[in-house]
């Protein structure tokens, strides 16, 4: 069975919460179910993994290689703009991995424009939602992880 983990950063908890303007209505257990229900329609095994410590997201992401992981979605949050730790550890795994952004990050603030993330992953999906999540899983077998 394929396996693929999804991973949130800081403040995606929050979701439903925080600026219910740029991140919408739905909240984090929301997410979890949408997440839930495309690995039952797929058939596919899905973890989902959410940390506001960047220490603990690095392990999780070192910890995919050792369960071999086929795939990993990662929203980083605020991590996205600035965090070489996250970056390398994705690279040094060689998982095919996708960042999502709820938020469309490059009609937002300037800093918000500059990921981090984005040259270690092998796609970038950003303005979509909480779809945007179905859509990196999609893609992930699409590219038959």
């Amino acid at each position: 069975m394929k396996k693929i983990v999804v991973i949130n950063g800081p403040n995606l908890n929050f979701l439903g919460i925080r600026e219910k303007s740029v991140y919408g209505n739905e909240d984090y257990q929301d997410l979890i179910n949408m997440i839930n229900d495309k690995a039952n329609k797929l058939g596919i095994d899905i973890e989902i993994f959410q940390s506001n410590h960047e220490g603990s997201i690095i392990d999780r992401i070192q910890q995919c290689y050792h369960d071999n992981v086929e795939g990993i979605v990662i929203n980083p949050g605020a991590y996205t703009h600035y965090s070489y730790a996250i970056r390398d550890a994705i690279a040094s795994t060689s998982i095919k991995t996708v960042e999502v952004h709820i938020s469309n990050i490059y009609e937002r603030e300037e800093f918000r424009h500059i990921s981090v993330i984005e040259p270690v992953c092998i796609k970038q999906i950003y303005g979509k939602g909480l779809v945007g999540y179905l859509l990196a899983i999609d893609y992930l077998i699409e590219i038959n992880i």
